[in-house]
């Protein structure tokens, strides 16, 4: 759906995007992460549209948006950090104005009243926008990336300001969105990202420093995965077989006891998925696991790692021609 191949963007002597690459499936949601500067809003404007790069790629359903420009907008919804919103208009003139603007053709009422129904906007489309709260705001911005149903929609900050009610609110319509679109969000709000993406991208000085599936962003770092599993079966016994379950570096018992089960803590060699082995081995010998959860690692463990590591080395690398200069 979405393919960004070798994008670069430079300012005077800045370059904000460096060799940028990557795609995004239909109907796949992308958390797109990065630390302030790091190059996500440019990335994301020249994939509107909005800037065009110094180099590189984007296409949109297989068309570039640099030479067919009004034919891939008709497939974007964008949702800017500040939502362009009119303020003396009801939230229903506002949409029509959108409607208009884009040269929609579909039905009018019946699209608009649907995009309100989807945004939970209905009770209050005849309302000033200006006299709504910061969350319903929020919601009617949404609403405008969606006029006209585009097949992709690109979410910069959505949440940015709301409480923690209307947070829940937009993620799960964000979660709803991406039945039918393709979706990447850009926040700063690394649980958003975990609860609701089904992959990560985190980029930094505007390179990609990872991409990988949500549930397996830890790959990232090149660290053991760390696991909490509860096995009902006898503590020495379970304890040996574990250890010789394929993928396991390490294993130890913990004091937690419940009933006729035991807590153990495992490690698994970096990359490599040792659950199906672990369920495997413990059928055979009819010793049920009634819990399994990942532990240690977390997305922002992983987040602070590699955007630490990025400055330090660019740090250590201006000490060096410092230390050239003498």
């Amino acid at each position: 759906m979405i393919e960004v191949s070798n994008l670069v963007k430079v300012y005077g002597t800045n370059m904000a995007l460096d060799g940028v690459s990557f795609t995004v499936g239909e109907r796949e949601i992308l958390g797109f992460l990065g630390p302030n500067g790091a190059g996500k809003s440019t990335c994301m404007n020249i994939m509107t549209g909005y800037l065009s790069s110094t180099s590189g790629t984007v296409k949109i359903n297989g068309v570039d948006i640099s030479e067919k420009p009004d034919e891939v907008k008709k497939n974007i919804g964008f949702l800017p950090e500040q939502p362009p919103l009119y303020g003396d208009m009801t939230v229903f003139e506002y949409l029509c104005f959108v409607y208009d603007l884009k040269g929609c053709k579909f039905n009018r009422e019946k699209h608009l009243e649907e995009i309100l129904k989807v945004t939970r906007l209905t009770d209050v489309k005849k309302r000033i926008i200006k006299n709504l709260s910061k969350g319903y705001r929020q919601r009617v911005g949404i609403a405008q990336a969606l006029v006209g149903n585009p097949k992709v929609l690109i979410f910069d900050e959505p949440t940015v300001g709301l409480d923690p009610k209307q947070i829940i609110e937009v993620r799960n319509l964000i979660r709803t969105l991406g039945r039918d679109h393709t979706v990447i969000l850009s926040t700063h709000i690394l649980s958003e990202v975990q609860s609701v993406a089904d992959r990560i991208i985190i980029i930094n000085e505007g390179k990609v420093l990872a991409d990988e599936k949500t549930e397996s962003i830890n790959r990232a770092i090149n660290e053991n995965v760390r696991y909490m599993v509860k096995i009902c079966g006898p503590q020495k016994e379970v304890l040996a077989a574990l250890k010789e379950v394929s993928g396991v570096t390490h294993a130890e018992v913990s004091s937690e006891r419940e009933k006729d089960s035991f807590t153990y803590h495992l490690e698994s060699e970096a990359g490599f998925d040792m659950r199906k082995n672990l369920f495997f081995a413990m059928a055979e010998r009819s010793w049920p696991i009634i819990a399994l959860e990942q532990e240690g690692v977390s997305l922002e463990d992983v987040f602070i790692k590699l955007t630490d590591a990025k400055i330090s080395k660019v740090s250590d690398n201006q000490t060096k021609r410092r230390g050239v200069r003498k």
